[in-house]
């Protein structure tokens, strides 16, 4: 890696290589370098086409890593899952001025788990990037953050491309469900299924994917879902391409998300911008941001069959539209690469 260049620490994720090709198209290469915390893996359309480094002994973090951290002009954490990683920025501190945290959710709710090291490194991190301005509030609570806040959707996966696909119909007298987004117990379907069940005699069908997560925790989803649905429980276990994902996603008529915290934008995005019916706890950071998009949302525990009506899908669909663009996401990312500078008297 050379001097100067934009850093981009990464794990391997379904939202990483699309974001790297976003980002060749829109910036170039020549001054971003993409390091992998693992071993070689090509995962998630991750292709040795994309030209990243993988780096994960003690060697390749303590060392290369480290070097090319002092080398680079701009640090991208993309999220901080990895401990080698959390130990590092720990006793250099100075980096973590340099330093741009994407913020994914995980890596901060529940700070009480949080290690101590975690603690300091979001402190003194300099820039903490998320699209929800609010849950920059929470890390000030939670670790006495002191960062600058950046605003952005961060991911192309957040972009609302709906001129791009094909919209599949469905028979109209049954209503398709979606419940959650993966395996993970944050989803709560436990407690979606409970307010599910009065439903369950109705023309429905409930699809819950669990294509990825906690295996043991999707046994127990699929075992309650299908006691209490029959055969109207679909469970999802294939991982499918995006534009077949979206094209599900054009057949769903509710949406359900019982997270309590944010999770899963991406989805949520695109079912709203398809003018679908989305109910979300209340309590929760993106209810206050889409709220305040004047997006129109629906009370987890006020669920009703009913599908959106006209108006609100029209409303919906604009104001995604307009905040999910390609366009809004170029000007976000310009802003952390190549900031204005200030004019000089």
């Amino acid at each position: 890696m050379n001097e100067n260049k934009i850093l981009h620490v990464m794990i391997l994720s379904n939202f990483l290589a699309p974001f790297i090709d976003f980002v060749d198209e829109n910036f170039g290469r020549e001054n971003h370098h993409y390091v992998f915390i693992t071993s070689e893996k090509y995962e998630y359309g991750l292709t040795p086409e994309h030209k990243v480094e993988f780096l994960h002994t003690d060697d390749d973090i303590f060392i290369t890593l480290l070097k090319y951290m002092k080398m680079a002009k701009k640090i991208i954490l993309h999220g901080l899952w990895r401990d080698k990683v959390d130990v590092l920025l720990y006793f250099n501190q100075k980096i973590l001025k340099k330093c741009y945290f994407f913020m994914w959710g995980g890596d901060f709710y529940f700070p009480k788990t949080k290690s101590k090291i975690r603690h300091k490194i979001i402190k003194n991190i300099g820039y903490l990037v998320n699209v929800l301005e609010n849950e920059y509030d929470l890390v000030k609570i939670w670790y006495d953050a002191t960062g600058k806040y950046i605003q952005s959707f961060g991911y192309p996966s957040n972009i609302f491309n709906y001129k791009d696909f094909t919209y599949p119909q469905k028979k109209l007298e049954e209503i398709y469900i979606l419940v959650g987004n993966s395996a993970t117990q944050t989803n709560n379907h436990i407690d979606i299924f409970e307010k599910l069940k009065k439903f369950k005699d109705k023309n429905i069908k409930i699809f819950t994917p669990l294509s990825y997560g906690d295996k043991e925790y999707a046994k127990e989803v699929l075992k309650e879902g299908q006691m209490i649905f029959k055969n109207k429980f679909v469970p999802l276990f294939d991982f499918m391409e995006y534009k077949l994902y979206f094209e599900y996603l054009c057949t769903i008529d509710i949406a359900i998300f019982a997270h309590n915290r944010s999770q899963d934008m991406g989805n949520i995005i695109n079912l709203l911008g398809l003018g679908k019916k989305v109910y979300m706890r209340k309590d929760t950071t993106p209810w206050v941001f889409f709220k305040s998009k004047s997006i129109e949302i629906f009370d987890f525990d006020e669920i009703e069959l009913s599908i959106l009506d006209t108006r609100i899908q029209y409303n919906n669909i604009k104001n995604i539209t307009e905040f999910f663009s390609e366009k809004v996401l170029i000007t976000q990312l310009r802003n952390i690469f190549i900031p204005m500078r200030s004019k000089q008297c």
